[in-house]
């Protein structure tokens, strides 16, 4: 493959990754408690992570993990509550038009106080990005499905958003003296560790020798091919053309989750969630042209 179309490929697999995050997720929240499910994908997540390490002799340093343990926080404990959470509220095409269209606005505002400069456009783009989140939720409102547990569903969604903007952000941090494999190998048994106590507020796990093989297929999906393939591959991103470029990966996330949601879930989106969705990528298209003109001139794709 061109080396010019390395980065776009990777792109694309990890946008269709993610995009099967919502179907899966909603499947299995129908059965299995959000936050049990989610300690059980970063275990998983953990092991195959160690077996990686091993298999490749792989170092990793266990010095200065403060930054590390940050980005666990928030892109493994907290969006997967908030997200896992409001799929057992709302559909997951409300998911996807909320969480991946507007992570890269937030994210590019989040940029600017780790470096990345901010500008008018990008706080225009901020703005209008949060205008087309709220015909979102508002469209979702105002639907023949509403109801209060659908806009607090959405409300999580949002908050999501922000959880994985903050822990995107933070990889311009964690990522200066680490590898994007070692930083997630590092991050991801913190956030195990942190998810499994909260799992004993649910069910207690005593319901997960009753699991079926189809919830563990999911389990496999989320641990295996979303975080330790997937995170990883998302880190490189952004250490080659930085935290803002990088979000637009969700570009492809929405499109890809909604045939998908429309296929398997029979989920059909409001009009006017596609109109807000549309105004979000607009804002996200200004908020994020200035980077991404930056990133070619810093980051060039021979680079490696």
């Amino acid at each position: 493959m061109p080396r010019s179309l390395v980065t776009p490929a990777i792109v694309c697999a990890i946008a269709l990754s993610w995009a099967g995050t919502w179907v899966v997720g909603k499947l299995a929240v129908a059965t299995v408690p959000p936050l049990e499910l989610s300690a059980a994908r970063y275990v998983l997540a953990s092991l195959a992570l160690v077996a990686v390490m091993l298999a490749l002799r792989t170092p990793i340093r266990v010095h200065g993990l403060g930054p590390i343990a940050v980005s666990a926080v928030f892109g493994y404990v907290l969006y997967n509550a908030f997200v896992f959470i409001g799929l057992t509220l709302a559909p997951a095409s409300d998911g996807a038009l909320i969480v991946p269209t507007m992570t890269p606005v937030i994210t590019a505002v989040l940029a600017t106080f780790v470096g990345e400069r901010l500008t008018g456009r990008r706080v225009a783009g901020f703005a209008l990005g949060s205008l087309g989140a709220a015909l979102v939720i508002l469209a979702g409102a105002a639907s023949e499905a509403f109801s209060t547990t659908r806009l607090f569903g959405d409300l999580l969604m949002l908050a999501g958003a922000a959880s994985w903007s903050i822990y995107t952000t933070l990889g311009l941090i964690t990522l200066r003296d680490r590898s994007p494999f070692e930083v997630v190998a590092l991050a991801t048994p913190i956030g195990a560790l942190i998810l499994l106590p909260l799992g004993l507020l649910e069910r207690s796990y005593v319901d997960v020798p009753t699991w079926s093989a189809g919830i563990w297929l999911d389990v496999a999906y989320l641990g295996v091919v979303v975080t330790a393939v997937s995170f990883p591959l998302f880190y490189w991103v952004v250490r080659r053309v930085g935290a803002g470029p990088a979000a637009l990966t969700t570009y492809l996330v929405p499109v890809l989750t909604l045939v998908l949601a429309a296929v398997v879930l029979g989920e059909r989106p409001a009009p006017l969630q596609l109109v807000g969705a549309a105004v979000i990528l607009a804002g996200v298209q200004l908020a994020t042209s200035g980077a991404r003109v930056a990133a070619r001139r810093t980051a060039p794709e021979a680079a490696t």
